[in-house]
Protein backbone atom coordinates (compact mmCIF):
# COMPACT_ATOMS: atom_id res chain seq x y z
CA UNK A 1 0.00 0.00 0.00
CA UNK A 2 1.31 3.45 -0.37
CA UNK A 3 1.89 5.65 2.24
CA UNK A 4 1.86 9.63 2.74
CA UNK A 5 5.00 10.12 0.85
CA UNK A 6 5.45 7.07 -1.42
CA UNK A 7 3.10 6.24 -4.26
CA UNK A 8 4.76 2.69 -4.68
CA UNK A 9 2.47 -0.82 -4.98
CA UNK A 10 3.90 -3.56 -3.34
CA UNK A 11 6.45 -5.21 -5.11
CA UNK A 12 7.55 -2.30 -7.18
CA UNK A 13 10.38 -1.73 -5.16
CA UNK A 14 13.35 -3.51 -4.97
CA UNK A 15 15.38 -5.49 -1.66
CA UNK A 16 18.10 -2.63 -2.09
CA UNK A 17 17.12 0.94 -2.61
CA UNK A 18 19.85 3.43 -3.37
CA UNK A 19 19.60 6.82 -1.36
CA UNK A 20 20.81 10.25 -3.35
CA UNK A 21 19.39 12.95 -0.99
CA UNK A 22 19.06 14.66 -4.65
CA UNK A 23 15.68 13.44 -6.16
CA UNK A 24 17.69 14.66 -9.81
CA UNK A 25 20.35 12.50 -8.85
CA UNK A 26 18.29 9.47 -8.06
CA UNK A 27 16.60 10.29 -11.95
CA UNK A 28 20.65 10.72 -13.27
CA UNK A 29 21.32 7.21 -11.56
CA UNK A 30 18.37 5.27 -13.18
CA UNK A 31 18.70 6.51 -16.69
CA UNK A 32 22.18 5.95 -16.98
CA UNK A 33 22.62 2.91 -15.36
CA UNK A 34 19.72 0.84 -14.74
CA UNK A 35 17.97 -1.37 -17.62
CA UNK A 36 14.48 -0.56 -18.03
CA UNK A 37 13.64 1.87 -14.86
CA UNK A 38 10.25 2.33 -13.54
CA UNK A 39 9.09 5.65 -12.12
CA UNK A 40 7.59 4.31 -8.60
CA UNK A 41 6.86 7.75 -7.27
CA UNK A 42 6.81 11.44 -7.62
CA UNK A 43 4.94 12.60 -4.35
CA UNK A 44 6.58 16.08 -3.16
CA UNK A 45 8.73 14.99 -6.33
CA UNK A 46 10.66 12.70 -4.17
CA UNK A 47 11.61 10.75 -7.70
CA UNK A 48 12.00 6.78 -6.95
CA UNK A 49 12.79 4.50 -9.78
CA UNK A 50 13.53 0.68 -9.98
CA UNK A 51 15.32 -1.06 -13.09
CA UNK A 52 18.12 -4.09 -13.60
CA UNK A 53 21.87 -4.00 -12.99
CA UNK A 54 23.60 -6.68 -14.02
CA UNK A 55 19.76 -8.42 -14.14
CA UNK A 56 19.66 -7.94 -10.75
CA UNK A 57 16.26 -5.62 -9.66
CA UNK A 58 17.73 -2.22 -7.63
CA UNK A 59 15.90 0.65 -6.70
CA UNK A 60 17.33 4.51 -6.21
CA UNK A 61 15.22 7.44 -4.53
CA UNK A 62 15.44 10.55 -3.32
CA UNK A 63 15.97 10.97 0.74
CA UNK A 64 15.71 14.60 0.76
CA UNK A 65 18.27 17.09 3.48
CA UNK A 66 18.42 16.47 6.79
CA UNK A 67 17.96 13.91 9.27
CA UNK A 68 14.31 14.32 9.65
CA UNK A 69 13.51 13.79 6.00
CA UNK A 70 15.75 10.94 5.23
CA UNK A 71 13.82 9.79 8.58
CA UNK A 72 11.02 9.86 7.33
CA UNK A 73 11.33 8.13 3.65
CA UNK A 74 14.26 5.38 5.26
CA UNK A 75 11.56 4.56 7.60
CA UNK A 76 8.88 3.91 5.38
CA UNK A 77 11.45 1.36 2.83
CA UNK A 78 12.02 -0.41 5.93
CA UNK A 79 8.68 -0.87 7.43
CA UNK A 80 6.18 -0.56 4.90
CA UNK A 81 8.14 -1.73 2.20
CA UNK A 82 9.93 -4.53 2.98
CA UNK A 83 13.48 -3.25 1.83
CA UNK A 84 16.03 -4.90 3.06
CA UNK A 85 19.39 -2.79 2.85
CA UNK A 86 19.78 0.86 2.03
CA UNK A 87 23.18 2.44 0.93
CA UNK A 88 23.02 6.31 0.70
CA UNK A 89 24.78 8.03 -2.41
CA UNK A 90 25.70 11.28 -0.79
CA UNK A 91 27.52 14.92 -0.58
CA UNK A 92 29.65 15.80 2.34
CA UNK A 93 32.06 18.28 3.54
CA UNK A 94 35.80 16.97 3.69
CA UNK A 95 37.11 18.35 7.12
CA UNK A 96 39.95 16.09 8.05
CA UNK A 97 43.28 17.44 6.12
CA UNK A 98 43.60 14.31 4.07
CA UNK A 99 40.16 14.94 2.21
CA UNK A 100 39.84 16.56 -1.31
CA UNK A 101 37.58 16.92 -3.19
CA UNK A 102 35.88 14.45 -5.19
CA UNK A 103 37.29 11.81 -2.71
CA UNK A 104 35.14 9.02 -1.78
CA UNK A 105 34.25 8.36 2.01
CA UNK A 106 32.67 5.47 3.65
CA UNK A 107 30.86 6.33 6.80
CA UNK A 108 31.37 3.94 9.07
CA UNK A 109 29.84 5.69 11.78
CA UNK A 110 28.42 8.62 12.14
CA UNK A 111 28.68 11.11 14.92
CA UNK A 112 25.41 13.96 15.79
CA UNK A 113 24.46 16.81 17.22
CA UNK A 114 21.28 15.31 16.20
CA UNK A 115 18.60 14.34 18.88
CA UNK A 116 17.05 11.85 16.60
CA UNK A 117 17.95 9.31 19.22
CA UNK A 118 15.67 10.61 21.99
CA UNK A 119 12.71 8.53 20.14
CA UNK A 120 14.59 5.44 21.01
CA UNK A 121 14.49 6.20 24.86
CA UNK A 122 18.09 4.52 25.62
CA UNK A 123 20.03 4.47 28.72
CA UNK A 124 22.94 5.98 27.39
CA UNK A 125 24.61 7.34 23.70
CA UNK A 126 23.77 4.97 20.94
CA UNK A 127 26.39 4.96 18.00
CA UNK A 128 24.80 4.95 14.79
CA UNK A 129 27.04 2.38 12.68
CA UNK A 130 27.42 1.12 9.06
CA UNK A 131 26.44 -2.62 8.32
CA UNK A 132 29.80 -3.65 8.04
CA UNK A 133 29.12 -6.74 5.64
CA UNK A 134 28.15 -4.03 3.11
CA UNK A 135 31.29 -1.63 3.93
CA UNK A 136 33.10 -4.55 2.91
CA UNK A 137 31.66 -5.04 0.07
CA UNK A 138 32.07 -1.58 -0.92
CA UNK A 139 35.35 -1.25 -0.31
CA UNK A 140 35.89 -4.50 -2.11
CA UNK A 141 33.83 -2.95 -5.11
CA UNK A 142 35.99 0.00 -5.12
CA UNK A 143 38.94 -2.01 -4.90
CA UNK A 144 37.86 -3.61 -8.27
CA UNK A 145 36.68 -0.50 -9.90
CA UNK A 146 40.52 1.15 -9.21
CA UNK A 147 38.55 3.86 -7.07
CA UNK A 148 40.79 5.02 -3.75
CA UNK A 149 38.27 5.69 -0.83
CA UNK A 150 38.69 6.70 2.84
CA UNK A 151 36.83 5.07 5.50
CA UNK A 152 36.08 6.11 9.07
CA UNK A 153 33.81 8.73 11.12
CA UNK A 154 31.32 11.36 9.88
CA UNK A 155 29.38 14.08 11.52
CA UNK A 156 25.65 13.84 10.70
CA UNK A 157 24.49 17.64 11.57
CA UNK A 158 21.23 19.23 11.96
CA UNK A 159 22.73 22.21 10.96
CA UNK A 160 24.08 23.78 7.71
CA UNK A 161 24.25 27.17 8.57
CA UNK A 162 25.18 27.01 12.09
CA UNK A 163 26.07 30.07 14.84
CA UNK A 164 29.45 28.19 16.34
CA UNK A 165 32.62 28.94 13.79
CA UNK A 166 34.42 26.70 15.56
CA UNK A 167 32.71 23.36 15.79
CA UNK A 168 33.92 21.94 12.65
CA UNK A 169 37.50 22.26 14.08
CA UNK A 170 36.34 20.75 17.11
CA UNK A 171 34.89 17.54 15.43
CA UNK A 172 38.16 17.33 13.48
CA UNK A 173 40.12 16.91 16.39
CA UNK A 174 38.54 13.49 17.08
CA UNK A 175 39.46 12.28 13.62
CA UNK A 176 36.05 12.79 11.81
CA UNK A 177 36.46 12.80 8.30
CA UNK A 178 33.16 14.94 6.65
CA UNK A 179 30.13 16.35 7.84
CA UNK A 180 26.73 15.81 5.95
CA UNK A 181 22.83 15.89 7.34
CA UNK A 182 21.63 12.34 6.94
CA UNK A 183 23.74 9.02 7.39
CA UNK A 184 23.04 8.81 11.64
CA UNK A 185 18.81 8.86 11.23
CA UNK A 186 19.84 6.81 8.59
CA UNK A 187 21.77 4.23 10.56
CA UNK A 188 19.89 4.28 13.41
CA UNK A 189 16.39 3.57 11.69
CA UNK A 190 18.20 0.68 10.15
CA UNK A 191 19.60 -0.64 13.62
CA UNK A 192 15.96 -0.05 14.78
CA UNK A 193 14.75 -2.13 12.17
CA UNK A 194 16.76 -5.14 12.25
CA UNK A 195 17.93 -3.82 8.55
CA UNK A 196 21.05 -2.68 6.79
CA UNK A 197 22.61 0.21 5.55
CA UNK A 198 25.69 2.40 4.62
CA UNK A 199 26.48 5.65 3.91
CA UNK A 200 28.51 6.27 0.52
CA UNK A 201 29.73 10.28 -0.21
CA UNK A 202 31.38 12.51 -2.32
CA UNK A 203 33.52 15.49 -0.87
CA UNK A 204 31.93 18.68 -3.00
CA UNK A 205 33.18 21.39 -0.25
CA UNK A 206 36.05 21.30 1.98
CA UNK A 207 34.46 23.90 4.43
CA UNK A 208 37.49 24.71 6.54
CA UNK A 209 39.63 25.54 3.49
CA UNK A 210 36.90 27.18 1.53
CA UNK A 211 36.78 25.09 -1.47
CA UNK A 212 33.54 23.82 -3.29
CA UNK A 213 31.97 22.75 -6.71
CA UNK A 214 29.06 23.70 -8.81
CA UNK A 215 25.59 22.25 -7.92
CA UNK A 216 25.66 20.75 -11.97
CA UNK A 217 28.67 18.29 -10.35
CA UNK A 218 27.12 17.52 -7.27
CA UNK A 219 23.54 16.20 -9.73
CA UNK A 220 25.91 14.54 -12.28
CA UNK A 221 29.13 13.85 -12.19
CA UNK A 222 29.72 11.67 -9.08
CA UNK A 223 29.96 8.20 -10.90
CA UNK A 224 32.36 6.24 -9.08
CA UNK A 225 30.63 6.50 -5.66
CA UNK A 226 27.49 5.84 -7.91
CA UNK A 227 28.87 2.49 -9.24
CA UNK A 228 30.73 1.41 -5.75
CA UNK A 229 27.06 1.50 -4.67
CA UNK A 230 25.47 -0.26 -7.81
CA UNK A 231 28.46 -2.83 -7.29
CA UNK A 232 27.21 -3.12 -3.74
CA UNK A 233 23.77 -4.07 -4.42
CA UNK A 234 22.05 -7.32 -4.01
Amino acid sequence: MSTPHNAAAPGQIAKTVLMPGDPLRAQFVAETYLENPVCFNTVRNMLGFTGLYHGRPVSVMGSGMGMPSIGIYSYELFHFYDVERIIRIGTAGGIADEVQLRDVVVGMGACTDSNYAAQFRLPGAFAPIASFRLAEKAVQAARRLGVPVRAGNVLSSDLFYGDDETSLAAWKKMGVLAVEMESAALYMNAARAGKEALCLLTISDCPLRGESLPAEDRQTTFTQMMEIALETAE
